[in-house]
């Protein structure tokens, strides 16, 4: 049985991913790695609390197998493109390097739909920052998944995002498939089973492939 790092934990797809990864025969051991403490009750599950900055003294001893990052923010919550870039590229980066260190062999990046190192849309570009310099570090597997809209509870809320979510309710089916909203759910179920294949190489996982994974 494997051990699973996962960062985000306390997000939309994060806090899915931790339950179904909690809920899976493959892991006998899951460690939730965040910025303030993590109560949940599960025999499996690891609490650490660490700064993303710098993640190897938190991680030390480990011996990670799969690491599942669900880090990210927005421009409005983050203020200044300087923060965000911290948030949304060295921090999945640190995590990328602090864990190929430890062993760890697969490494699964929640990027977004539009993802690309020459978009003109900061955010798109950093993220096609962010998984180019993941990819690059060594990993034996690499999967990437650019979801559209998130769907779900949020703790936290977003009001472009609500009032996307609004639209796709009411002219959903005129919205090619490609940019339809996707339950979080969804995507972190096709992290778990992308996650189970063990496959080797770098995967793109497009928010219409993740619609009903099995």
């Amino acid at each position: 049985m494997k051990t699973a790092v996962i960062a985000g934990a306390t997000g939309l797809v994060g806090s899915e991913l931790l339950r179904q990864l909690l809920d899976h025969e493959r892991y006998a051991r899951v460690i939730a790695l965040t910025r303030r403490e993590q109560h949940v009750d599960h025999p499996r599950y690891q609490n650490i609390v660490t700064d993303f900055r710098s993640p190897e003294a938190a991680l030390a001893g480990l011996s990670p197998d799969d690491v599942f990052c669900c880090l990210g923010t927005t421009m409005a919550k983050a203020g200044t493109k300087a923060k965000f870039y911290e948030v949304d590229f060295h921090y999945p980066l640190n995590l990328a390097k602090a864990t190929l260190a430890l062993g760890a062999t697969q490494y699964l990046l929640v990027s977004a739909l539009g993802a690309d190192k020459h978009s003109s849309i900061y955010y798109n570009r950093v993220k096609g920052e962010a998984e180019e310099a993941v990819s690059a570090l060594g990993f034996r597997t690499i999967h990437i998944f650019r979801p559209s809209l998130l769907l779900g509870p949020r703790i936290e809320r977003r009001a472009g995002e609500d009032a996307a979510k609004m639209l796709y309710k009411t002219f959903g089916f005129l919205i090619p498939a490609k940019y339809k909203g996707i339950e979080a759910s969804a995507v972190a179920k096709a992290m778990v089973t992308s996650a189970s294949q063990d496959q080797s190489g770098v995967f793109i996982h497009e928010s219409k492939d993740m619609q009903g994974v099995s």
